[in-house]
């Protein structure tokens, strides 16, 4: 009786944590066309994420994996909240590339 208890016990644990690391940045980074995407770099780029952009933007930076033509239009928008969202992009992607390669 306590092993099905322990294995369920084990499979919500898992569950949980799998869907954790399941952010926007991660499940648009799995569904992009890049050959170079895998796993292993979308939970990365998702870990990263998780560190240096709040829900809001990690939604934004999602966008931008389904239309890249996005980031050239947030890069030169004249709205300050692009402009604010554009610095904490740079960075995010600084670390990705420092990170996940």
């Amino acid at each position: 009786m306590r092993f099905p208890l322990i294995a369920a016990t084990a499979a919500l644990i898992l569950t949980t944590a799998v869907a954790a690391e399941a952010g926007p940045v991660s499940r648009a980074c799995l569904a992009s066309d890049s050959k170079a995407r895998s796993y292993a770099l979308c939970r990365c780029l998702q870990q990263v994420a998780n560190q240096t952009l709040d829900r809001s933007d990690q939604r934004l930076a999602a966008k931008i994996f389904r239309k890249p033509q996005m980031a050239q239009d947030i890069k030169m928008s004249d709205s300050r909240s692009h402009e604010v969202f554009w610095t904490k992009y740079k960075s995010f992607g600084a670390t990705a590339s420092r990170s996940c390669s």
